[in-house]
């Protein structure tokens, strides 16, 4: 079963790669395209926003399909809109592309994690749901960085073409290794709406939301920071985004063992942590060495927020585990697109060397709907 937890994660690898990869190439597309940084970030944020909008109602449109088929062809959307981006010579015409893949992006993540969740043991779900997470720590650590770095070498184009390849290997691995999913079959008509008026469901959503908003405010912008306030280079950029998800690998891990056992205490620590570390980003952002040493904290920290945020989501409820993965799935990209409207609207009012600022404001909002949460346990 951890073989087939891998694999999934490879694939979520793929996926998150094609998603975020773009975050280290927006200052190259901007200047191609003679766009500001700001409706570049349009991006990132339009795909994240096909997920929160359409996440929930593809699951249960495409309920009837095999579900390592829908794994298959979800790849297959990845690595051929991956493809026709590297050769988009229009920024408008790269949006619509864009927007192609993120329709069945959570698609992928729902059943990926519903696999994690139904396959372990109740006290071991945060080590399997982390291990699908992985994938997304892996796509920090080489997905992301690496697609700067093709960027710097050669062109944006070519970490699109990188990003493609990725998600083939994906594919090709999920097809070979991956058994047959037990279609759990999901339907419209199987969802009472009484799942609607959890409270504890909203309040974990509302958590969830401020979490991630606040973490892709900043990180969003991470490499136009860099470049612009700390003065790196592309490759010096790289090289830092390969330090960000390198120690978010041990971060992962950190948050998914902690998260079994003190849910409550893990996210308040995340919370109190992450503050911390985004005000000395702000202190320090100026300064080229205490930025390496920041980075590295704050990849640590900063990778466990989806899993964290997960896991408060899908403890909130019993059942119905695909149908409100893909719930957080959409709330979580809904944050992805928030984080970075606010992010590049904050940079438009006060400068990118302010940005740290609507990230705090997120996390205290979140801070406030944990407090809430603990009071209703």
């Amino acid at each position: 079963m951890n073989r087939n937890l891998y694999v999934l994660a490879l694939g979520v690898f793929g996926i998150t790669t094609t998603e975020f990869g773009v975050i280290g190439v927006l200052p190259e597309i901007a200047s191609t395209f003679r766009i500001s940084i700001e409706k570049a970030g349009w991006l990132l944020s339009i795909f994240a926003m096909i997920v929160a909008v359409f996440g929930p109602f593809m699951l249960l449109l495409l309920s009837s399909f095999k579900r390592k088929n829908l794994l298959v062809f979800s790849l297959l959307i990845f690595v051929a809109t991956n493809i026709l981006s590297a050769y988009i010579s229009n920024f408008h015409l790269l949006l619509i592309i864009r927007m192609l893949p993120a329709f069945f992006h959570p698609v992928y993540w729902s059943i990926a994690l519903s696999v994690a969740g139904q396959t372990s043991d109740p006290k071991e779900k945060s080590k399997a749901v982390s291990i699908i997470f992985s994938g997304l720590t892996l796509a920090t650590v080489l997905g992301v960085p690496l697609a700067t770095f093709m960027s710097d070498l050669f062109s944006w184009q070519a970490s699109f073409l990188l990003t493609a390849f990725i998600n083939g290997v994906a594919l090709l691995a999920v097809w070979i290794y991956l058994p047959s999913i037990q279609n759990t079959g999901i339907s419209s008509n199987k969802f009472s709406m009484e799942i609607f008026r959890n409270k504890h469901l909203w309040i974990g959503i509302f958590l969830a939301f401020f979490i991630i908003t606040a973490m892709y405010s900043t990180y969003g912008y991470m490499s136009e920071f860099l470049r612009s306030v700390t003065r790196m280079n592309g490759l010096q950029i790289s090289i830092m985004l390969l330090l960000f998800g390198t120690v978010g690998i041990a971060g992962n891990k950190i948050a998914g063992r902690y998260m079994s056992q003190f849910p409550f205490q893990t996210t308040l620590v995340f919370l109190i942590l992450l503050s911390g570390i985004h005000l000395l980003i702000g202190y320090y952002g100026s300064y080229f060495k205490p930025m390496i040493w920041i980075i590295g904290c704050w990849g640590l920290v900063h990778s466990g927020g989806f899993l964290i945020s997960n896991v408060n989501v899908t403890s909130s409820v019993s059942d119905s585990s695909e149908f409100i993965n893909s719930i957080f799935t959409s709330c979580g990209n809904f944050a992805v697109t928030a984080g970075t409207l606010l992010g590049g609207s904050w940079i438009a009012h006060y400068g990118i060397e302010n940005i740290i600022w609507s990230s705090i404001i997120g996390f205290i909002l979140a801070l406030i709907m944990l407090i809430i949460n603990g009071k209703k346990q």
